[in-house]
């Protein structure tokens, strides 16, 4: 990563959750940062950037207020063959990175193919609103069922109508709205008695 600021910060978070190793160069950086820089595998090198910041690297991400500069990192980056993301300049990009929202398991990505940024963050704003972590919970759950079905021995094709039964049935209301009953309810009523919340080993 080139550039510590706000935008920096955020791409910087996203790779961190997705596993990666990063390292930031940068004249300055947010107190996000910093503080990630303590609990997580993130490098923060206060320094100019150099070419030779691109050596064995995988990918870089540029996001810095001086275009000329971000284009010419670019560059370089196409020299010598690895990916390169220019934040809000889609053209010097050889490949874009979508708005992604995480639920737990579920993830929700929008693209506009580098045309509008500006509405892929929208859209990440509406579906983080619109998708609540109730998801996440549920996807568990279900998670849960589908391994108990499995150790029962039951053909998997057997269980798209149980679970389309379950969703049918309203198990995420009852997930968003914490009632352990209700789910347990629902639970049973589709899959009948072994098939609680405790006895899947899910809580709330």
């Amino acid at each position: 990563m080139v550039g510590g600021g706000a935008v920096g910060t955020r791409k910087v978070k996203t790779l961190v959750s997705c596993g990666a190793h990063v390292t930031v160069v940068s004249h300055m950086f947010t107190d996000s940062l910093r503080h990630l820089a303590k609990t997580t595998t993130i490098d923060l090198e206060g320094r100019p950037y150099t070419p030779s910041d691109l050596d064995g690297k995988f990918l870089v991400i540029v996001a810095t207020d001086d275009s000329a500069f971000n284009v010419r990192v670019s560059r370089d980056a196409e020299e010598v063959g690895i990916l390169c993301n220019v934040a809000d300049y889609p053209k010097a990009c050889n490949f874009v990175l979508p708005a992604v929202v995480q639920r737990g398991d579920m993830t929700l990505s929008i693209s506009t193919s580098g045309k509008s940024p500006a509405f892929a963050k929208w859209m990440r704003r509406k579906l983080e609103s619109d998708f609540g972590e109730e998801y996440g919970e549920f996807l568990h759950l279900m998670g849960l069922v589908r391994e108990k079905l499995l150790a029962e021995s039951h053909e998997p094709e057997a269980h798209k109508p149980l679970f389309e039964a379950l969703i049918m049935a309203g198990l995420l209301d009852t997930v968003k709205d914490g009632d352990m009953e209700g789910t347990d309810d629902r639970l049973m009523e589709v899959l009948g008695t072994g098939y609680t919340c405790d006895a899947l080993g899910f809580c709330f």
